[in-house]
């Protein structure tokens, strides 16, 4: 086993998921939003809303904000970067975001980081 393939998980094959349509995996005790994009990238973050405390966030609408990619929650509605998990529509101290995980497609499987996904308690 490389070092490379000892640091992926195995998600999903990219056939699972729906293009512009959200799915939540569970990873350990944590609930990851995966997202296909119209170019046929794999986006991934936490399912876990963290202004409404819900697990929502891969039912949540896909967008954009320019050129970057967007979901929408379906809960208070804030948007958050698919790419960084940062809500765009806060600012300072009062602006939450998601975890973003890296993900790597291989031979039509989603793979993410292991290093990336947070323990039982939320660390990483």
């Amino acid at each position: 086993m490389t070092a490379e393939a000892a640091t992926l998980i195995r998600v999903c094959a990219v056939d699972d998921l729906e293009v512009e349509r959200g799915r939540a995996a569970l990873l350990g005790t944590a609930q990851v939003a995966l997202f296909l994009l119209a170019d046929g990238s794999v986006r991934a973050v936490d399912n876990l809303d963290p202004y409404s405390g819900a697990n929502v966030i891969s039912r949540g609408i896909v967008g954009s904000r320019g050129t970057t990619p967007t979901i929408s929650s379906p809960m208070h509605k804030q948007v958050f970067d698919l790419g960084t998990g940062e809500c765009i529509d806060a600012q300072g101290k009062d602006a939450l975001a998601l975890r973003s995980y890296p993900v790597v497609v291989r031979d039509g499987e989603v793979l993410l980081e292991w290093a990336q996904l947070p323990d039982a308690e939320g660390r990483r």
